[in-house]
């Protein structure tokens, strides 16, 4: 199966710099959920998550994938919902995400151009430009989209994260599906 059969074409450029990731980082705002957040009367913060996107990420670390998350909001919800998902790298309250980068990059021993990023909007750019393979969501910001090389074709929190795993698995030989996974 190809990842086209399932989702859109892929440029060439685009499975050349899929075949060579270790490591997907992800922003949660706009990627994970749909940016939008909910809070009570009381203060507290609620946010959607979509399972196909928890499968995704599941079944990508079983296949030998580092994941991470690094987000400028704080949130126990976030902790929970990765922890979750056995995801090891979580980095909450960055606002300059390059410090979380570069911290992940040294502490894995990776290359830029091993590593890809999921973003939706102006936090996200600076990282962007310097992994190997950059991915907007559908409904990021036109200047991430532009700076992309890969848009997906499910918007943020609607199973964006679930389409960028199967690509990453597909383009390096990789099953979709995973035993045992819950998400």
């Amino acid at each position: 199966m190809q990842f086209e059969d399932l989702y859109q074409p892929l440029s060439d450029d685009a499975k050349v710099r899929a075949k060579k990731i270790k490591l997907l980082i992800c922003d949660i705002d706009g990627v994970f959920s749909d940016g939008r957040i909910y809070l009570g009367n009381q203060g507290e913060e609620l946010k959607a998550f979509n399972t196909k996107d928890g499968f995704g990420i599941k079944a990508l670390i079983n296949s030998g994938f580092e994941v991470a998350v690094i987000t400028g909001r704080h949130s126990k919800i976030v902790q929970q919902r990765m922890s979750n998902l056995t995801v090891q790298h979580i980095y909450q309250g960055q606002e300059d995400k390059l410090i979380a980068y570069q911290e992940l990059k040294q502490k894995l021993a990776l290359s830029d151009e091993q590593i890809a990023y999921i973003g939706d909007d102006g936090p996200d750019m600076p990282v962007m430009e310097k992994v190997g393979f950059a991915v907007a969501v559908n409904d990021a910001h036109p200047l991430i989209k532009r700076l992309s090389h890969y848009v997906t074709q499910l918007p943020g929190g609607f199973g964006a994260v679930r389409e960028l795993t199967d690509l990453l698995m597909l383009e390096n030989n990789k099953p979709l599906t995973s035993q045992g996974t819950s998400s």
